[in-house]
């Protein structure tokens, strides 16, 4: 992947993630981790190479086919993107909502997941009065309130503290348990090795021997 004539962001980078797998992307800033991410969600477009999801070639994924491929993959965004004319609650709805389902389909559904990350009390709350952390766990509730095939997260765990870290690590592997492939892009090595989880480490655009240490994650 090169934007322009710039050097190239990632080179030569092959893996595969099989069905129902969770694995860490790790690396320095500046390492490609976020366009890897794009790349998978369907945000950017290999400058070449070959990207295979859900056994479709995304080269030859139509443009009306893209709307429904994106909804299988559940994306945590970095800077979150939440709007801020929606309540916690609407936000976190807005899978269902795009989906066609109907709100007594989904409104227990969505109550017991904002309790499961901490916003209970916070549901009718709009996004500008939410702090940092609360903003990031809304983003979380959003993007696995579907149960998508894949969940693709960018430091997921950047703006709370460490017991609630552990907290969304346990979510997001209840979900992988549950059938949902599981990537995370992350800087927290401590978080990492907690997961006893496969890394992808990238180095300068390339995959590279992760050094860190992994141990299970204790209860």
């Amino acid at each position: 992947m090169r934007y322009g004539r710039d050097p190239e962001v990632l080179q030569d980078v092959s893996f595969a993630l099989p069905r129902g797998s969770f694995h860490f992307l790790t690396g320095p800033s500046g390492s490609g981790k976020s366009t890897l991410l794009k790349l998978i969600y369907l945000a950017e477009r290999a400058s070449r190479g070959r990207i295979e999801l859900f056994g479709q070639d995304l080269a030859l994924l139509k443009r009306k086919d893209r709307p429904l491929m994106r909804r299988r993959i559940g994306v945590v965004f970095q800077e979150f993107r939440l709007l801020d004319h929606l309540s916690t609650f609407d936000n976190a709805a807005l899978g269902p909502r795009i989906a066609g389902k109907k709100p007594a389909g989904y409104r227990a559904d969505i109550a017991d997941l904002l309790s499961w990350v901490g916003l209970g009390e916070r549901m009718h709350a709009m996004p500008p009065a939410l702090s940092g952390g609360e903003k990031q766990r809304l983003a979380i509730a959003r993007a696995v309130i579907n149960r998508p095939d894949i969940l693709l997260a960018d430091e997921p765990t950047g703006n709370v503290d460490e017991a609630m870290g552990l907290r969304i690590l346990r979510l997001f592997m209840e979900l992988n348990r549950v059938g949902t492939t599981v990537l995370i892009a992350s800087h927290d090595t401590e978080l990492v090795t907690r997961s006893g989880k496969p890394v992808l480490h990238l180095e300068d655009g390339r995959l590279a021997p992760y050094e860190g240490h992994v141990a299970e994650l204790t209860a």
